[in-house]
């Protein structure tokens, strides 16, 4: 038996095996970073409260990076995924990191603000994003291209730039934060909440996430990055390692996005599920506590929403609001 028969049947067995039990059951994935990532723990609590509403098989399923993500929900690979606004936006349009435009993807609706940061060790004396000067931070992030403009906006806010500081080639986040635990690095990035952030704090001691400026002259430098970057207050919380007081830091809205491909009432359905199990949702991963139907669809410039989103607005009566 060859290896490529072998995997094909492995992979009609997990699909036989997803589907059992429930045969009209409808398999779909939501693809996201690795295991680690903020993106995954939100998809598997979402993925997990839509399969109990609905019966629905929603499965996660990881890629090593936002632009396969992307490439995976316009291909019809997979059905759904979540991502920075701002990165869907350059993902349509072909541009930024995008050598072509993705005009399958569609906009379901706004779950989050997302704030990130650059964070280093609690022993380190580095209080400010400007402290990095000269010092080792992730640079390159060929398989999370994202970080590419987020990193360099977050530099720029305060002061500095990637010429600035010494650029250590690193693939994606896992690994970005590990170099920071290993001593390759000075500084990791990473969301607040992120369950890597708790398990690099476990191992080094704590982390500290660093300050940022974000007042107007901030605020145009994050944008001549990427047009819907902001910033917000962040405030110590048990989940939130690395916050040791009030701070702003770079914020940018997570969304969850759909292919052309799935039918206005599959995502009418996840819609439903997301936003009547809401409290369950916010239970299972408390940094979803945001999650707010009223304020779940945003006019963002360059995306189409998805027509079952429309028709599930309309219908729940929530009207369009202006993004950041």
């Amino acid at each position: 038996m060859s290896k490529l028969f072998s995997a094909r049947l492995s992979t009609v067995a997990i699909f036989a095996c997803l589907v059992s039990g429930n045969a009209s059951a409808q398999v779909e994935a939501i693809a996201t970073p690795p295991a680690g990532s903020v993106w995954n723990t939100m998809a598997s609590v979402i993925a997990a409260e839509a399969r109990k509403a609905d019966g629905g098989r929603l499965v996660v399923q990881p890629y090593g990076g936002n632009s396969q993500m992307m490439q995976a929900v316009n291909d019809a690979l997979a059905e759904y995924s979540l991502n920075d606004i701002n990165d869907v936006i350059t993902a349509v349009d072909g541009s930024g990191e995008y050598s072509a435009p993705m005009p399958n993807l569609r906009v379901v609706a706004r779950i989050n603000p997302f704030p990130v940061g650059l964070f280093v060790r609690a022993d380190s004396k580095m209080i400010r994003v400007s402290d990095l000067k000269g010092m080792r931070v992730p640079s390159g992030w060929e398989a999370f291209p994202l970080n590419r403009p987020l990193v360099s906006a977050l530099l720029e806010a305060d002061g500095i730039s990637y010429d600035e500081v010494v650029g250590v080639p690193m693939p994606e986040l896992i690994r970005g934060a590990d170099a920071l635990v290993s001593g390759q690095t000075d500084a990791a990035f990473f969301a607040v909440g992120g369950p890597k952030v708790a398990e690099v704090g476990a191992s080094v001691g704590g982390v500290r996430f660093l300050e940022v400026a974000s007042g107007e002259a901030a605020l145009a430098a994050v944008r001549k990055h990427r047009p819907t970057y902001y910033f917000t207050e962040v405030t110590p919380a048990p989940v939130r390692v690395g916050v040791e007081k009030p701070i702003m830091m770079l914020t940018w809205d997570n969304v969850l996005v759909v292919g052309a491909h799935v039918p206005d009432e599959r995502v009418k359905a996840l819609l439903a599920a997301l936003f009547d199990s809401r409290d369950a949702i916010m239970a299972a991963y408390p940094p979803l506590a945001a999650l707010n139907l009223e304020t779940a669809y945003v006019d963002y410039p360059g995306v189409e929403y998805h027509a079952g989103a429309e028709e599930f607005f309309a219908e729940r009566g929530v009207a369009k609001t202006p993004a950041n």
